[in-house]
């Protein structure tokens, strides 16, 4: 972000006016509390005072609690030059902002991204013959703030699951890696925490009749999850149940799916996906009879949690899904919308398109990467997010 130049003249006469004109920081704050995130950076660059004044918790606290446009986080691979590419962008059309980019990354590695309550879990995984390397970074792509996290004492000869959880009651992240390492009848999961920002390692029973092979990354190559009321969950490709890890109670529960979502099973050869609707668990289910013949696919929400509600939901798209570069449901921008990739590229412009659950309509969103990221036929989106913007710390 560029910084904010001013004349010392403007600068002093600036400063004699904070002297004489006192308001109260409680005013101060609710005020500002209501600017976009990339004001109030811009705000923060004009003097010390101000920096401290829109850095203090207290503030930053009170700017979680406003409602604050959503943006997309985007991974991207240039398989050509072997780099993976971290962008955000907005929803209203301005340009792709550059966050990272990472070196030396083949399109046999394997990438995660989650995100929550404005941060987003990056994972970059390398499996060898005989070892395994991880690069784990948490982004807030509202601050342009990177964390790389320190490295783990696990045996990465293993496969593992890497999740992203927050925890409600403590307002805590984490990041947990889950790897088929059985002591005693028990799961290995370590857990970092952003709070205190140390691993430590714990022991888990599985649910009954629990098998590794199971969980839905090893055959996507990344661990398909999703938190929801502090418990992260995973699709199990056996039985097409979801197995939710409780972050309040550390332990490990099972949620049947309906009938539609079983039945998926008999009907087709693709898996479902899990994604997060207005806060709730959504099933995608690729029919290959439905997408054939209606251009649709089945969405199942669990509407209700507690008493494991679920509701099916139809998208009817308005072509062919080869057409339209075979798009899949990647998040949910509010309670109306759903955002939806796909694989089309035109030219230097990137496609997206945004569904609205209620009008039952489409609109394209598309964005240009700029000079810096020149797309190709070798240019492959791996990841679309959706992210509130929020001031949290990292």
């Amino acid at each position: 972000m560029q910084k904010i130049t001013i004349p010392s003249c403007i600068q002093k006469k600036m400063e004699t006016l904070e002297a004489e004109i006192l308001i109260p920081i409680e005013i101060m704050e609710d005020i500002f509390s209501r600017l976009p995130i990339k004001s109030i950076l811009r705000f923060r660059s004009l003097s010390k005072p101000w920096l401290l004044r829109l850095s203090s918790p207290s503030f930053t606290k009170l700017h979680s609690t406003r409602p604050h446009r959503t943006s997309l986080f985007i991974s991207a691979h240039d398989r050509s030059a072997r780099k993976q590419h971290l962008l955000s962008a907005p929803l209203d059309g301005e340009p792709v902002t550059h966050l990272m980019t990472l070196d030396d990354v083949d399109y046999y590695d394997t990438t995660e991204v989650q995100h929550l309550n404005g941060l987003v879990c990056f994972a970059l995984v390398k499996y060898y013959y005989d070892t395994t390397e991880a690069q784990i970074f948490v982004v807030n792509p509202s601050t342009h703030k990177i964390f790389k996290l320190p490295e783990q004492d696990l045996d990465f000869n293993l496969r593992g699951c890497y999740l992203f959880g927050f925890d409600e009651s403590k307002n805590e992240h984490r990041i947990l890696i889950i790897t088929d390492i059985f002591e005693s009848g028990t799961l290995e999961i370590m857990i970092y925490s952003m709070s205190n920002y140390s691993w430590r390692k714990i022991y888990v029973e599985p649910p009954i009749s629990f098998d590794w092979d199971s969980l839905v990354f090893k055959v996507h190559g990344s661990c398909i999850n999703v938190c929801v009321n502090t418990v992260v969950h995973l699709l199990l490709l056996d039985t097409y149940d979801i197995l939710g890890f409780d972050l309040r109670t550390e332990k490990f529960l099972i949620i049947n799916t309906p009938q539609g979502v079983i039945d998926h099973k008999e009907q087709s050869d693709s898996y479902p996906d899990l994604i997060k609707i207005n806060g709730c668990i959504g099933v995608v289910c690729y029919d290959d009879d439905h997408v054939l013949e209606k251009n649709g696919m089945h969405i199942w929400v669990l509407q209700d949690y507690e008493n494991r509600v679920w509701v099916r939901e139809i998208i009817i798209f308005p072509e062919s899904l080869i057409k339209l570069g075979c798009p899949i449901p990647r998040d949910s921008v509010n309670m109306d919308e759903i955002i939806i990739s796909s694989s089309n590229i035109s030219g230097d412009v990137m496609n997206v398109l945004a569904y609205n659950r209620k009008s039952r309509c489409f609109k394209s969103v598309q964005f240009t990467p700029g000079h810096q990221l020149p797309l190709s036929r070798t240019f492959w989106i791996d990841h679309i997010r959706c992210y509130v913007e929020r001031m949290a710390p990292l």
